[in-house]
């Protein structure tokens, strides 16, 4: 059980959902006026490392098929 918080599949989801979060962040601090240009910036370079991250993580699980 205690691998099972640790797994690959249980880190994706947890990473897509705070892709989600910072989606829903991104979207509200671009609403105001006017947007805060450094927060809007880190988010985003945030959002980016996580998009990277899951990328990485779904390779791993569903490795290249032999053509």
């Amino acid at each position: 059980m205690d691998s099972n918080l640790h797994s690959q599949p249980r880190r994706l989801i947890e990473l897509r959902m705070e892709h989600a979060d910072l989606d829903a962040l991104i979207d509200r601090t671009a609403d105001e006026s006017p947007p805060d240009e450094l927060m809007m910036r880190r988010l985003k370079k945030r959002r980016l490392g996580l998009r990277d991250e899951i990328s990485r993580i779904e390779r791993e699980l569903s490795p290249d098929e032999k053509a």
